[in-house]
């Protein structure tokens, strides 16, 4: 019996590490890297090229900077985790929806709850919404739990990936 289709949107291969994983025995899992909030463009360049390294299908959205901005404006001095990171995730979920509706897939998700400095509940419940919104099923977890995290990391230094020191907004570069 195949496999259903599972799109999951990734942030960066570190993070995907873990969660692909977890994800394959079940799923007929495909990476989809939309990261129009990466800043500077060679840093989106170099997640990019870090992903293909793990040797998964993937498919690159529209790396469209603008669509960011514009989502995010009036945001710029909100502190990390606040409501311009929710924008942020929403942003990104509902391409993956998008996407994923478009593209016949029975679920989607996302790896974004797999980082201790994101809220697995706010992700969550946004993907609930968008699998309401789109009519395709929102495969919800928390992928930091039972030492998620921690294995991302181990997996990302058997691979040899670049692992980053922020999120890749240009707003949590400050100090």
């Amino acid at each position: 019996m195949p496999k259903p289709k599972l799109l999951l949107h990734v942030c960066c291969a570190p993070c995907a590490t873990h969660v692909i994983e977890m994800l394959k025995e079940g799923f007929d899992t495909t990476a989809y890297f939309y990261n129009p909030n990466i800043r500077p463009e060679e840093e989106y360049k170099l997640r990019l090229e870090n992903l293909k390294k793990l040797g998964v299908t993937f498919v690159e959205g529209k790396y469209d900077v603008d669509a960011w901005f514009n989502a995010t404006k009036g945001y710029e001095s909100e502190p990390e985790g606040g409501a311009r990171c929710e924008i942020c995730y929403r942003l990104r979920m509902e391409e993956a929806a998008r996407f994923a509706k478009e593209n016949n897939f029975v679920y989607f998700a996302t790896t974004l709850t797999i980082s201790p400095h994101k809220s697995a509940r706010v992700i969550n419940s946004i993907g609930e919404e968008l699998s309401k919104k789109y009519g395709v099923k929102f495969y919800s977890a928390d992928f930091k739990k039972k030492n998620g995290f921690k294995k991302s990391v181990e997996l990302s230094k058997k691979h040899g990936l670049y692992r980053q020191r922020y999120c890749g907004c240009v707003f949590s570069m400050r100090p």
